[in-house]
């Protein structure tokens, strides 16, 4: 059985503090909007983005996924 994949659905710039929020319909990252104002951050930034090594895309829903753990 395969597990199922994440995917993030908000990501922040940790320099300038961009947020940028998943749209489905547009199948492209959108900035964010807080009390009907966008938080785009800097337009010079070269956004480092918050989604790392630490974020865990494949979840073992069942508890049945083949890993092999001592890789």
């Amino acid at each position: 059985m395969t597990s199922p994949i994440d995917t993030p659905d908000e990501r922040v710039c940790e320099r300038c503090g961009r947020i940028e929020q998943w749209n489905d319909n547009a199948i492209a990252w959108s900035v964010a909007e807080e009390d009907g104002n966008p938080i785009v951050g800097s337009v010079y930034c070269i956004h480092e983005w918050d989604i790392n090594g630490a974020f865990v895309p494949v979840s073992d829903v069942d508890g049945d996924a083949d890993v092999d753990v001592e890789a």
